[in-house]
């Protein structure tokens, strides 16, 4: 990303690696950015988007057409930073109204150096993702958008491909710290940072753990001597399978016999450690509002999503771990595609979710996976005592 400056309504335009453009207006910070364009479906819960560890290295398009009208607060961050690559809109919204507003969206933006762009048709550009798949683009204006099509055309061709891209190194925290139990304490839980937001962190503290947030750099030795009564593994972004390292630090965790929960990305790990295999999406799922069919009671949640691989394994029957970890079963999947969305596994206590349980921002249907983790852990504390 270049070093932007603050735009003056002036030009931008959004090039996919297609050779696809899309003219508008520079939003946010000038200059030029690169990533993956990737579409959310949320009318709302744009700073949990912005915010959120999960969407680095992607230029993330709002399909609602009105965006920022409720401006920003320094309390619905999911994390220090927005970490988006890049911001699309259509219609951002010209003033703020919201009691609970700081700051305008576009200030922001500019001060966290997102380029970013508006005024375009992102119904087309959505359409458009949803066929051809999601793809390498950057945004250019300021400067940079004066360079010839084939210039910029380039610039994209030239950015990184998602796939076999490890980011967790780029999010996590880089020191240990620990959250307090705010609950009635029952434990301790070590949560791998791998871009993980403060919501979830809040839900494990509320259910009676200490949170004992570590580096994505920690070793199964460094995890297993803070004696913890779980495991957790958080959202991140990149591919699950650049990550044999966390594979194999969950492994050995498991098989210490550790409960585990995690989300996101830690569901692909999961599905890895058991011995399944992730592959990409053509176009992910992201947004508040995908329904996601829970098998165990045939109740249909509405869930937040934000992933673009999934986990490659038999919905509606019960398979055996190739790693030796007993039965596992699709605890979870999506309505719309059937994507893989949860897995259970039946002989050691580790679960799963491929979704945003934490509700940040989102529906609630799902927080009672935090309950159900904290009964994972005192159930296993019982057993062993």
């Amino acid at each position: 990303m270049t070093a932007p400056t603050r735009p003056a309504n002036e030009p931008a335009v959004l090039v996919l690696e297609d050779g696809t453009r899309y003219d508008g207006r520079a939003y946010g910070a000038s200059g030029r950015t690169l990533g993956e364009a990737v579409f959310a479906t949320g009318m709302t819960g744009y700073q949990e988007t912005l915010t959120d560890p999960s969407y680095a290295g992607q230029i993330v398009l709002m399909t609602a057409p009105h965006i920022g009208n409720t401006g920003m607060n320094d309390d619905d961050m999911e994390s220090a930073k927005i970490w988006v690559a890049g911001f699309v809109v259509r219609d951002p919204s010209r003033v703020v109204s919201n009691f609970r507003a700081q700051r305008s969206l576009d200030d922001d933006l500019a001060a966290a150096g997102i380029v970013g762009i508006s005024g375009i048709d992102t119904r087309a550009v959505t359409r458009h993702i949803r066929s051809a798949g999601a793809m390498r683009a950057g945004i250019f204006s300021g400067a940079d958008a004066s360079l010839t099509h084939g210039e910029q055309l380039d610039l994209v061709l030239g950015g990184a491909e998602m796939a076999g891209q490890n980011l967790s190194g780029t999010v996590s925290t880089q020191e240990q710290y620990t959250l307090p139990a705010t609950g009635e304490r029952i434990g301790s839980v070590a949560v791998l940072d791998l871009g993980v937001k403060t919501s979830t962190l809040n839900y494990l503290a509320e259910r009676g753990l200490d949170v004992h947030v570590l580096p994505q750099s920690v070793t199964a030795e460094e995890v297993l001597a803070l004696k913890p009564d779980a495991l957790f593994f958080s959202n991140g972004p990149g591919d699950p399978g650049a990550s044999d390292r966390h594979v194999e630090l969950l492994r050995t965790s498991l098989r210490a016999g550790l409960p585990y929960f995690g989300i996101c990305f830690g569901n692909q790990l999961l599905g890895r450690a058991l011995g399944y295999q992730t592959y990409k999406l053509p176009f992910g799922h992201r947004g508040i509002n995908q329904p996601v069919l829970d098998t165990a009671t045939g109740r249909v949640e509405i869930t937040a999503h934000n992933h673009g691989f999934a986990v490659d394994a038999p919905i509606g029957e019960i398979s055996e771990s190739a790693e030796g970890f007993g039965r596992v079963e699709v605890s979870h999947y999506d309505l719309n595609d059937n994507v893989v969305e949860g897995l259970n596994c039946l002989d050691i206590p580790a679960f799963s979710v491929q979704y945003h349980p934490e509700s940040a921002a989102g529906p609630h249907d799902a927080n009672y996976l935090f309950d159900r983790f904290r009964d994972l852990v005192i159930a296993n504390k019982e057993s062993k005592a």
